[in-house]
């Protein structure tokens, strides 16, 4: 797996002070995206324990919150395949921060059920995301005042309490935002 940039100071991708990586590869290539240079599987850097490690250090301060994966795609099964690696670390390391992933896969459609997107360790990896930013970005659907989305059709999923209910529930909202959000 690739990387083409790692943050140890983002506060723009998931909420508080966090270590965003950037994985290489993506075979959306959505209209607009924000890191087109991302989509060749190839771009960057080559992702090594020694990267892994660095992470986990980056990781282990006290005002870092947590670790937000992006793309490129996260959840192309080649970068799934090193990510769920570098999760397991985290979570045995730091069991007390968060993990926010971005994808333009959809949680229910494409992660849950068969898909290209899935492999031997999708399942794994979810269990080990705690909010889950999903959907293509769409262009004609930018919106700059959303919080942590690029376009309206994205969403921001609490990836525990949907995998205990086995509906998607939106991160952050209260109970009657839930609702009405299903009508």
């Amino acid at each position: 797996m690739f990387y083409g940039e790692i943050k140890n100071f983002d506060i723009a991708n998931g909420e508080g002070v966090r270590v965003s990586l950037f994985v290489s590869g993506c075979t959306h290539c959505c209209k607009g995206c924000f890191n087109p240079e991302t989509w060749d599987f190839s771009y960057g850097r080559l992702y090594t324990d020694e990267t892994e490690e660095s992470i986990i250090k980056m990781l282990e301060f006290d005002y870092i919150d947590g670790l937000s994966l992006l793309g490129g795609e996260p959840f192309e099964p080649e970068n799934q395949r090193e990510l769920v690696k570098l999760l397991r670390k985290f979570k045995q390391a730091c069991p007390e921060k968060n993990v926010w992933c971005y994808t333009g896969y959809l949680f229910d459609k494409e992660l849950l059920e068969e898909s290209r997107a899935r492999c031997e360790v999708t399942d794994e990896m979810l269990s080990m995301i705690d909010v889950l930013v999903d959907g293509e970005f769409k262009e004609d659907l930018k919106d700059i005042t959303l919080s942590f989305r690029g376009s309206s059709n994205q969403r921001v999923i609490d990836v525990k309490k949907s995998l205990e209910t086995g509906k998607t529930v939106l991160y952050g909202l209260t109970a009657s935002q839930r609702l009405a959000t299903k009508k």
